[in-house]
């Protein structure tokens, strides 16, 4: 018996169970199946690459941007993992406009991926006098770190620029030009990078985040040419999508995609993001497990 029958198997005897220890003993049984059956995806055990962006909302956006970073920073703090930061380019109020970074360690993309998409944020902002709540927004885009020999790039493909890295309000904050662009000529995909003072360092970082978005661009193609498959799943990449939102009045945070609310909002935002992402991995695997189910 094969362990798609054994699993059909025991879900029907838990079905029919009346004794709670047995039932205890069979669902101990249909987890661990269900582990064996569900294996992670490709990619999952890789660093991630993060990129938020604030969207529509003007200055509130970008402070929201701010307060993304600064949640998925403690979040990678608590689970040990190693930040660093690619490219950053901030406001005159403490806000982020663009904000990237490469998070190392243990299956780090497995975790972070389900937080792709456009995150909105409802609440009166610090400028508003009259009191009227504002919406705003921010995309977050996550990619995993993806190696040399999986993504073939040509010199001849590429247009690299080298500039002074700017900093707060604009001035440089470095002597040499160390910041480097490069666009991707086939694809117009376009990196920058300028945290590090060496052009070098900055161009192997740029390179490392080129490849990463070469590669999710062609699992986009891969997942609009099984278009049933992507609406099965707990969407993990579509930037245009829009997935949570944190409600200040009201003190709560819903994801959209379960759906699902959570409340005492600032211990998420203070890092505390296991209990949104084990809920999403969990219904992830139950969707791809009922996919298993109805195909064998």
């Amino acid at each position: 018996m094969d362990k798609i029958e054994e699993l059909k198997k025991n879900i029907e005897m838990l079905k029919q169970s009346s004794d709670p220890e047995f039932s205890e003993l069979i669902r101990d049984e249909i987890k661990k199946l269900e582990g064996e059956i569900v294996k992670p995806e490709e990619g999952d055990a890789k660093n991630a690459i993060l990129e938020i962006r604030a969207g529509t909302g003007g200055e509130e956006a970008e402070l929201f941007a701010a307060e993304l970073a600064r949640m998925y920073l403690k979040f990678a703090e608590k689970n040990g993992w190693k930040i660093a930061i690619n490219d950053k380019k901030d406001n005159n109020i403490g806000g982020l406009k663009e904000f990237l970074a490469t998070i190392s360690g243990q299956n780090v993309y497995g975790s972070m991926k389900y937080e792709a998409g456009v995150h909105r944020v409802q609440r009166v902002p610090k400028t508003e006098k009259q009191g009227r709540i504002h919406t705003s927004a921010a995309t977050v885009v996550v990619l995993p770190e993806i190696e040399g020999k999986l993504v073939e790039i040509k010199s001849e493909d590429l247009k690299i620029d080298v500039y002074r890295a700017g900093g707060h309000g604009g001035q440089s904050v470095n002597t040499t030009d160390s910041a480097v662009r490069i666009t991707h000529l086939p694809t117009n995909i376009v990196v920058t990078c300028q945290d590090e003072r060496s052009q070098l360092k900055n161009k192997e970082k740029a390179m490392g985040i080129l490849r990463a978005k070469i590669w999710q661009a062609d699992q986009d193609e891969k997942l609009k040419e099984n278009s049933e498959k992507r609406l099965s799943m707990v969407k993990t990449g579509d930037r245009s999508e829009k997935i949570r939102t944190y409600n200040y009045p009201q003190d709560r945070i819903t994801d959209h995609r379960i759906p699902r609310s959570w409340n005492n909002m600032q211990k998420i935002l203070d890092g505390n993001l296991d209990p949104v992402i084990s809920e999403l991995q969990d219904i992830d695997r139950k969707n791809k497990l009922e996919e298993y189910l109805s195909t064998n």
